[in-house]
């Protein structure tokens, strides 16, 4: 493969809500890039990027996909790498890393709900990592579907400044196009070949008062970032359409506007004019800012731009399990080189890897390539030791990446082999998945002796255990779902706890005074010390490991304690010498009698619930709620439906889906995201 000029590559992520349109849209991209032949539908169970056998069954993407296609603009031939991200909560972690790694999105909103709760969330985890963004507004055949509508939705709501490059003509049943603002002409897309051929004609008579209107707002948007191009307009001078993309490209490459593309993935409508958006304004990986890796010895940064020749960086962002080849290790490449046989370095590991493959993905269909070089998203085969968020490198660089975010798992169930022989065939089929998915975990119940896996959600427990059965042939016991609970304090409080025992036949002291208050919700743990003791660098480590140790297992039922500031006050030592282990046991001791004098209290997680319904189901679904002890927020009326937010505690709404079904007659959905942890009713 010969090597592409890192300014003609693009690598960008597909996110939305579930059922936005996601995948029909990558599908569309494939097909137009002539990356595949044949289009495949989500609803058939035929899509490409949903490859897993659950996703084609349930019709949603579960993990991310990536692949690469080739799109000609202005006669050369631009690469896009690709990650198709799953739409729902469950699998948020699959949105998170691909935005670690990718250099620009695509966000698709359903121009008929609009902004959906994931949307929101998407966009937040983008917004996080500063990624460049275009809107594709979808589902404009659809009833209902409202463009400005969708658009005004996308600017309060997420508190964006966007700018519309072509909107629909027509609307519902009788959308029939685009008008490029651009370029002021109507786009149709070929009914005969799948929407392959554009047929570019002069914007009808009835709706070219519209296409003025909207090339003006514009216009006066571009000027606000352009002064050279706010004279031009005000002296009413003819601007090449080529200049005003690259204003667009400047803005929206420094996140001040976000271009709006429109149209129908299903009816195969608007794909190309968003192809050549992507390619127009999304940053290749020289026009992001260089990644940054922090000296292991040092302390001191090393800046790493995107560049061949430079010294090799890439970050680990996936790993996938495959019966054949072992563990694929999914990397974004940064800066550097590497090749098949080669041996790298993970300094987070201390370990020396090599390199026996290197793939470039196409679903889970693999290409195998010599080298990959930097800006490149590839599958390698080989790394044995390195897990999500780990950084690779050469052996004799000691840097290391930003690592990767993973949300805490919020739900948890028990699960038992079958038999006793498959004991071990389960330990070890976990073993793998946790290493697969960071949002998924498995722990030991110390006391009951029982596994415990955690995940994001029913539905990602469930797919869990679909897929112990399907790779593993394993069938599981599973118990009732356990919500991960934690504990705070309620009152500030002081103590001191003195260690005053023997150890090896000498005598030791030790004694600590820490005080504790509670914190807000939002506000993680804190550790501040006040004592000077002259002995900090052998004492501080060992004091802090004690209080970590205690804040691992709270004083009402052993959860995890959170929301608190802890001060150690003073430290008591004796003149001669003193024990490490000591001042450890007495941080501990002492941290506990402060929880069990602060008014200790249990959180449980409570979930941010937004259900749509059709309005003669809202009495009977706020009802249910109420006695679910569920808090309404609010209720919008939004395209003959009603919106309602709600919040409540994620223990009382297991199986809901199923009771919202039965209200709703089928016709209503919800989606449901944590929000903050809070007291437990019943507290």
């Amino acid at each position: 493969m010969a090597e592409m000029p890192l300014s003609d590559l693009r690598n960008i992520g597909i996110i939305a809500h579930i059922d936005a349109g996601k995948t029909t849209t990558t599908e569309r991209i494939l097909y137009f890039t002539g990356k595949s032949h044949k289009i495949g539908e989500v609803h058939d169970g035929a899509a490409t990027m949903d490859w897993m056998a659950q996703e084609q069954e349930r019709g949603i993407t579960i993990t991310a996909a990536s692949t690469s296609c080739f799109w000609k603009r202005g006669g050369q031939k631009k690469q896009i790498n690709i990650i198709d991200t799953p739409g729902h909560v469950d699998f948020t972690v699959e949105v998170e890393r691909s935005l670690r790694v990718l250099d620009g999105a695509v966000v698709v909103f359903c121009g008929v709900a609009g902004v959906e709760p994931q949307s929101e969330t998407v966009w937040r985890q983008a917004d996080n990592y500063k990624v460049p963004r275009l809107v594709f507004v979808n589902k404009m055949d659809r009833t209902g579907a409202d463009f400005y509508a969708a658009v005004k939705q996308i600017e309060e709501v997420l508190g964006t400044e966007t700018i519309c490059l072509n909107i629909p003509l027509g609307k519902e049943e009788n959308f029939q196009g685009v008008i490029d603002l651009l370029e002021m002409q109507a786009i149709y897309f070929s009914e005969e070949n799948l929407g392959f051929d554009l047929i570019k004609k002069e914007i009808p008579e009835e709706w070219l008062e519209l296409a003025l209107g909207e090339r003006e707002k514009m216009l006066e948007k571009l000027t606000l970032f352009d002064d050279s191009l706010l004279e031009r307009v005000l002296e009413e001078e003819a601007i090449p359409s080529d200049e005003l993309r690259a204003v667009i490209r400047k803005c929206c490459l420094g996140n001040e506007l976000t271009p709006v593309f429109t149209g129908s993935a299903f009816k195969n409508k608007g794909v190309q004019p968003l192809l050549d958006g992507i390619v127009d304004f999304l940053p290749s990986p020289e026009d992001v800012s260089a990644v940054v890796g922090i000296s292991e010895k040092s302390g001191k940064e090393i800046v790493l731009p995107a560049d061949t020749a430079g010294d090799f960086a890439a970050l680990v962002f996936k790993l996938q399990t495959d019966s054949f080849a072992g563990t694929v290790s999914y990397l974004r490449v940064y800066s550097g080189s590497f090749k098949t046989g080669e041996q790298l370095y993970n300094p987070a590991k201390k370990k020396k890897e090599r390199v026996s493959k290197i793939f470039l993905m196409h679903a889970n269909k693999r290409e195998e390539i010599p080298v990959a070089r930097a800006g490149d998203i590839v599958a390698v085969v080989g790394l044995n030791f390195s897990t999500t968020g780990d950084t690779i490198c050469h052996k004799g660089q000691d840097f290391t990446l930003e690592r990767i975010h993973s949300p805490e798992p919020v739900i948890s169930i028990a699960v038992e082999p079958k038999t006793k022989a498959d004991q071990d065939k389960l330990q070890d089929a976990l073993s793998r998945l946790e290493k697969e998915d960071p949002s998924f975990s498995v722990n030991i119940d110390p006391e009951t002796g029982q596994t415990l896996i955690s995940g994001m959600g029913e539905l990602h427990l469930d797919i869990l255990m679909d897929r112990l059965k399907r790779e593993f042939k394993l069938n599981v016991n599973t118990g009732k779902p356990q919500v991960a609970y934690r504990e705070t304090v309620c009152l500030p409080t002081e103590e001191s706890e003195l260690f005053d025992k023997p150890i090896a036949g000498k005598s030791v002291l030790a004694e600590c005074t820490l005080a504790v208050e509670p914190l807000s919700y939002e506000e993680p743990n804190q550790i501040v010390f006040l004592a000077e003791t002259g002995r900090d660098k052998t004492l501080k480590p060992a004091v802090e490991a004690g209080i970590s140790e205690g804040l691992a297992s709270g004083v009402i039922s052993g959860y995890p304690v959170i929301n608190v500031k802890i001060t150690v006050k003073d430290l008591r030592i004796q003149e001669d010498e003193y024990n490490v282990a000591a001042f450890k046991i007495a941080a501990s001791l002492a941290l506990r009698k402060c929880l069990l004098n602060a008014g200790p209290v249990l959180l449980e997680p409570v979930m941010k619930v937004e259900i749509t319904t059709p309005s003669e189901f809202t009495g009977d679904i706020i009802g249910d709620m109420n006695s679910r002890n569920g808090r309404v927020l609010s209720i919008d009326d939004k395209k003959g439906v009603q919106v309602i937010s709600v919040s409540a505690a994620l223990s009382s709404m297991f199986g809901y889906l199923t009771k919202l079904r039965s209200l709703s007659q089928g016709r209503a959905t919800f989606s449901m995201v944590f929000d903050h942890y809070d007291k437990v009713a019943s507290a």
